[in-house]
């Protein structure tokens, strides 16, 4: 078996969220609790760290494993979706898991003789990554939660810390209609006796939060009610924040939804410590200004190129636009606005929040439930924007690049499979 094969068996043989969306989310443990048997239980030799919510999870996941490797700890990092590579869905310090222990764990699960047991793509995925970890015994597994918490696959890990950065409306027909619907799916990664970070939380969500913790006998602390420094830089390609317990931190990733991550991940560095992990100031340093090298992150607030400017961010639900439309309205008739979504997203209220003055190529991603792009026009019309259409992200970019004059600046986004198509059509790995 060679690794394309491997891979195009993941994709195609068996139920994958990325492409299809919800007709690939299984709720329950089951199956993944028998998967994980028939390969040793592999999670069960593993300190982790536990990190759920609607927006942030990636780049929390990201700087926490970035500061242990600057400690000096082998840290195993898993997190979805991927850009370019299957492999970036599993990494330890950095290093996506091998093609040939990809190739290896497919090969071994088509082996098992039991007829009907189908596990999802992500349910092999997520045991593939325990799996490895364990295999190269890694010191930490930061594991980032791919839908929900309570019934999703990662859920059958014993974290030594749960996170939940916030909560935010999104996949609302699979996790619920309201903020503490959704907040309740969250909660289920609060582990008996096991802390828990929570990033941002008011009113309800804070009491289910608040409620589940106290049923659990777990400690939690809520990262808004005590900020972590005094006061924060923005700088164009990064953001200090001044007086930090560990002195001033400049930190790589300056989207303006960094400073909420921030104090969340100073939390949660903090309670790692006290819970025995060795974390000095110069780590902690380390950690929040070499996030992309170190870890391989991308696509959060990312300049791709200069003259014209590109960025992407994959920010792709109301939460997240929250704070991308803000900073996009200040280029004016200077931004062109490359947009794609998929098509079980309710995308008008993001549409709503987007930069009038800006010029828009609206697009359709590279995956199955890509929306098609003259379907976006019609509903940005609506929400007063107007613009080119394109069958592709490469064709909307090509006439973004086109247009665009010195000085101007390109945005890409809308979906994190749009800023995927970038990242493959420049090349990115």
């Amino acid at each position: 078996m060679t690794y394309q094969e491997a891979t195009e068996y993941l994709f195609n043989s068996v139920p994958m969220f990325q492409a299809i969306g919800a007709g690939a989310y299984k709720p329950g443990l089951d199956t993944v609790r028998g998967l994980s048997r028939r390969f040793g239980d592999p999670h069960r030799r593993l300190r982790c760290i536990h990190v759920g919510g609607t927006n942030g999870k990636g780049s929390t996941a990201h700087t926490i494993a970035a500061v242990l490797q600057s400690a000096g700890y082998k840290v195993g990092l898993f997190t979805s979706p991927h850009l370019v590579d299957f492999r970036e869905r599993i990494r330890i310090d950095g290093k996506m898991i091998g093609e040939t222990d990809v190739i290896d764990f497919v090969e071994r699960f088509q082996s098992l003789d039991d007829s009907g047991f189908q596990p999802s793509f992500f349910e092999l995925t997520t045991v593939m990554a325990f799996e490895h970890f364990a295999r190269n015994n890694v010191d930490v597994a930061v594991i980032e939660v791919g839908l929900g918490g309570r019934l999703d696959s990662t859920n059958i890990i014993s974290p030594m810390l749960s996170i939940i950065t916030n909560i935010s409306l999104d996949h609302t027909a699979l996790l619920g209609h309201t903020p503490a619907e959704i907040a309740a799916e969250k909660a289920g990664i609060i582990k008996p006796g096991v802390p828990v970070v929570i990033g941002e939380s008011e009113g309800d969500v804070r009491e289910v939060f608040d409620l589940a913790a106290t049923d659990r006998g777990s400690e939690i602390i809520h990262a808004d009610d005590h900020p972590m420094f005094d006061s924060c830089d923005r700088l164009p390609e990064s953001i200090v924040y001044r007086n930090t317990p560990w002195g001033d931190i400049e930190g790589e990733l300056c989207g303006d939804c960094q400073v909420k991550n921030a104090t969340t991940i100073m939390h949660s560095l903090a309670k790692l410590q006290e819970l025995g992990l060795v974390i000095t100031p110069g780590d902690v340093a380390a950690g929040f200004s070499n996030v992309g090298r170190l870890t391989g992150l991308a696509g959060r607030w990312m300049k791709v190129a200069d003259n014209p400017a590109v960025i992407c961010d994959t920010g792709h639900n109301v939460g997240g636009w929250t704070y991308l439309a803000e900073r996009l309205k200040s280029y004016g008739k200077r931004l062109h606005m490359v947009i794609g979504f998929v098509n079980d997203k309710d995308v008008s209220g993001i549409l709503a929040m987007m930069p009038r003055e800006a010029n828009y190529h609206f697009v359709k991603p590279s995956v199955q439930r890509g929306l098609d792009s003259g379907e976006l026009a019609v509903k940005a019309e609506a929400a007063g924007l107007k613009g080119s259409v394109s069958p592709t992200v490469a064709d909307g970019y090509k006439i973004a690049l086109s247009q665009a004059k010195e000085g101007d600046t390109i945005f890409v986004g809308g979906s994190t499979f749009v800023v995927a198509d970038l990242m493959a059509i420049i090349g990115w790995r």
